[in-house]
């Protein structure tokens, strides 16, 4: 799977480390609002300094976060150290607390994709015709075996990557734009109610 030149590939102690409320959170609020202080963070996110503060070394830790050295004092100033995160199931199953972290993370992304949307949805009318025309959501079925879905998926991020590499126009927005890719039939799962012929 493709993904921005600065990827960060989660590890079983960096999922572990950012399923949490809070951490993932402020590694959002960083990635959409660029580099912040805790305090600022706190105000923004409604919690207290002392958590913040806490919550953003264990990001450091894994390498999620960094510290700028561009703080006032004892002010750190705190940016995102990578504009995305991706992971591979299969390189997290052999840890159950890595796994069970994980399909945390999955579901409260699905969560704050359902706000954000949501959120849009309220407010879109406000919007120019245009931009009302141009966002939207949408779905496809396609018939793939599974390096045929990894192939559909790179190429689709190969198209993004082109958009991420472009200089915005004077009128551009930042767009969110999401993915998912599962089976249609997800309870039709594959060798399953075969019998072993030995």
């Amino acid at each position: 799977m493709t993904a921005p030149q600065d990827d960060f590939r989660l590890t079983p102690e960096a999922v572990k480390v950012l399923a949490h409320p809070l951490r993932s959170r402020l590694l959002g609020a960083l990635r959409r609002g660029g580099p912040a202080t805790a305090t600022t963070l706190a105000n923004a996110l409604s919690t207290n300094t002392g958590a913040t503060s806490y919550h953003l070394r264990k990001l450091e830790s894994v390498g999620l976060v960094a510290d700028t050295g561009d703080g006032a004092g004892k002010q750190r100033l705190w940016r995102a150290a990578t504009s995305s995160h991706s992971w591979e199931r299969s390189e997290l199953a052999h840890d159950e607390d890595a796994a069970t972290a994980l399909g945390w993370l999955e579901r409260d992304y699905l969560r704050l994709f359902t706000t954000d949307f949501g959120h849009w949805l309220d407010v879109a009318e406000a919007w120019p015709a245009d931009w009302q025309d141009a966002t939207g959501q949408g779905d496809a079925w396609v018939s793939v075996n599974p390096e045929q879905l990894q192939a559909l998926r790179r190429d689709i991020d190969a198209v993004l990557e082109r958009y991420r590499d472009a200089e915005p126009a004077p009128d551009a927005r930042r767009v969110h734009f999401w993915q998912a890719a599962f089976p249609l039939e997800p309870d039709d799962v594959p060798g399953a109610g075969e019998t072993d012929p030995s």
